[in-house]
């Protein structure tokens, strides 16, 4: 079969790799329909996840059909339409009774992480009775795809950890697929205001599309000003980080209220100070997390319902055999006006 393989930063190529095998009863064989790249995946192209080695096939996203189950398997069989999570789930060891399906003693981040992922024809999927959702009938499957991470990730590290509230002022730092997410899964919550900030005119453009109700161009306004003058000089109650440098990180601590919350989502491969000399009195919380994708049945039935309109993420597809340009496009989003692509086998 042909897959991305990752050959160390910045180098990887578009391949032939054996087809996956059912190695544990637990397994499933998926052959892939459709995928994406993620924000994550061009961290691990600059090296920010060290753990990913040469000869990885990336990639943690997709929707496909069953090839081939596990002795074990008793949730799936060959044939079923399926969505990927992008977490694998044993749902019965410590963390996983607690919620905390990315710490799983078995599983968690490891597609395109640890084990190779679904940037490829086909992608085996350890512990798949927790691991994969039934894809219902007639359902969009590009609209799904943003189910694998972004959404989850958007809502459970972004909207959760940062304790959105309704009447809350949110800021949000970062207007690339993840922040979007933020924002439109924020709004459930019915916060006063959503402030986007970032460098891109086009993704603070397409924000407003998704409700925001204010932009800020950090390059040409001083962000942290302008929110104080919509935040009657307060600063945001929630503040999510949403794309992974310390330049941003630190943005945010100069961004929120006495009493608010950081919630940080962004993957950071270097460290970032905290300002400890400004905030220690400032009765604030800082929460990080992996997504767990508890909510994937919940945001599942609201993208099912129209209540979340998941498409719009999307701006470009490619063919599967065309993914060294589509990361080409999604790493230069601001020239090609990309948010997430989507990459379809067959």
């Amino acid at each position: 079969m042909k897959a991305l393989v990752y050959h160390g930063p910045n180098k990887k190529s578009w391949e032939e790799k054996p087809k996956p095998v059912i190695l544990e009863s637990t397994d499933a064989i998926v052959r892939i329909t459709k995928t994406t790249i993620c924000g994550t995946d061009l961290h691990i192209m600059k090296g920010d996840v060290p753990e990913v080695t040469d000869g990885r096939i990336l990639g943690h996203e997709g929707v496909g059909i069953i090839e081939e189950v596990g002795g074990a398997v008793t949730n799936f069989k060959k044939g079923d339409h399926v969505l990927i999570s992008c977490i694998s789930s044993c749902g019965k060891c410590e963390y996983c009774k607690r919620g905390m399906y990315s710490h799983c003693e078995k599983g968690g981040w490891i597609l395109g992480h640890l084990i190779d992922g679904t940037q490829a024809e086909y992608v085996r999927i350890p512990l798949a009775d927790n691991s994969l959702y039934h894809i219902p009938e007639k359902s969009d499957e590009e609209a799904l795809v943003m189910l694998s991470d972004i959404l989850p990730t958007g809502f459970e590290c972004g909207v959760l950890n940062g304790k959105i509230k309704p009447g809350d002022s949110v800021a949000i730092v970062g207007s690339g697929p993840i922040g979007l997410a933020s924002l439109l899964t924020a709004q459930f919550y019915a916060p006063a205001e959503i402030i986007m900030i970032d460098p891109d005119d086009n993704r603070l453009e397409v924000s407003k599309t998704m409700g925001a109700t204010h932009t800020i161009n950090n390059t040409k306004e001083d962000a942290v000003k302008k929110t104080k003058q919509l935040t009657s000089n307060k600063g945001a109650d929630t503040v999510i980080e949403a794309v992974g440098i310390p330049a941003t990180f630190e943005l945010c601590q100069q961004l929120v209220a006495a009493g608010g919350t950081i919630a940080n989502i962004g993957v950071h491969g270097k460290s970032a100070e905290l300002h400890l000399e400004s905030l220690w009195a400032h009765n604030i919380t800082i929460t990080t997390r992996l997504v767990d994708t508890v909510s994937t049945p919940m945001l599942l039935k609201t993208v099912q319902s129209k209540r979340l309109n998941s498409k719009q993420l999307i701006t470009h597809h490619f063919n599967l055999s065309e993914i060294i340009k589509a990361y080409d496009t999604f790493q230069n989003a601001a020239r090609e006006k990309a948010l997430k692509v989507i990459l379809i086998n067959g």
